[in-house]
Formats: structure tokens, C-alpha cells, sequence
């Protein structure tokens, strides 16, 4: 294995389901959630599977089936330090996350630093080393309707 390992995840949600909604581990609106088996936490599952992918360890649907009813209603949180552990598991530490956040309707610039923090104390991380953005598509497709929200992370690694 490289000495240095770099995973793209995503996931994308719709609206739905009961609040809150909570991105990287944070409520960001408490009157809607998203549909979904677990709490729906698009912004950790993109992390989750950017880490699992870097790691050459398959995505998120292998380790927590949606069709598994353990993984309903899921702390994304807890199942964040689950991949984590994994991944150390591997040999292989976390050196950096950058998570954007793709929402025509939710504002993330408020929460920012909070969800700065809580993935960095998750994953034992600086909050330096955890990058938050956000973008909306315009008015363009399922997003642009506000039918949900999406997000995309990249995880690099090396050998612990």
C-alpha cells in the first residue's frame, strides 16, 4: 500500500423522516430530518465512506446494511468511530478530512466551527485538519428543488 492514501465518499438524502436534522454531528434545523435508516447524517456517511475508501475497506453499505434493522435510527456519530477504529485497525491514521455540504436551503456558515469540532474530536484530529464547506447548485436539479441535502468528502491517510 501507498504511503499515503486519499478516499472519496458521498451520500445524498431527502428530506423526510423525523427531526433533527444534523450535519457532522451537529442540529442544523430542528423542525425537518432526513429519510433515512439512520439518523441520516449525510456530511459523517460522506466521511465514513472517504475514510473506508482510502482505507480499501468497501463503503458504508457493506459494513451497516440499510436492509440490517441493528442500524435503525444509528447514531452516524458512533458509527463514524466504528470506520475510525477500523481504519486504525488497518495500520493506517487519519491525516485530513474536507467535507462539502450541498444544500440549496440549509445554512451551514453558522455551524461551521461546530462541525469543524465535532468530527475533529471524533476522529482525534486538530480542528485544522478538518475542512467544512458548503455549495448549492443553483436552483439545478434535486437539490436545487430542495428536495434534500448531499454532501462529498475526501479522507487522506498513512501508515500509522
Amino acid at each position: 500500500m501507498a504511503d499515503v492514501t486519499t478516499g472519496i465518499g458521498f451520500d445524498a438524502h431527502r428530506f423526510g423522516g423525523p427531526g433533527p436534522l444534523r450535519l457532522a454531528g451537529v442540529v442544523v434545523d430542528v423542525g425537518r430530518g432526513l429519510d433515512a435508516t439512520s439518523d441520516g447524517d449525510v456530511a459523517v456517511h460522506a466521511v465514513m465512506d472517504a475514510m473506508l475508501g482510502a482505507a480499501a475497506l468497501g463503503d458504508i453499505g457493506t459494513h451497516f446494511p440499510s436492509d440490517d434493522p441493528r442500524w435503525r435510527g444509528a447514531d452516524s456519530m458512533q458509527l463514524l468511530a466504528l470506520v475510525h477504529a477500523m481504519v486504525a485497525d488497518t495500520g493506517l491514521r487519519l491525516l485530513h478530512v474536507d467535507l462539502t455540504i450541498v444544500s440549496e436551503s440549509v445554512r451551514v456558515a453558522p455551524h461551521r466551527e461546530a462541525m469543524r469540532t465535532a468530527l475533529a474530536h471524533a476522529l482525534g484530529l486538530g480542528v485544522g485538519a478538518v475542512s467544512v464547506k458548503a455549495s448549492t447548485t443553483d436552483g439545478m436539479g434535486w437539490t436545487g428543488r430542495d428536495e434534500g441535502v448531499a454532501a462529498l468528502a475526501v479522507a487522506t491517510l498513512d501508515q500509522a
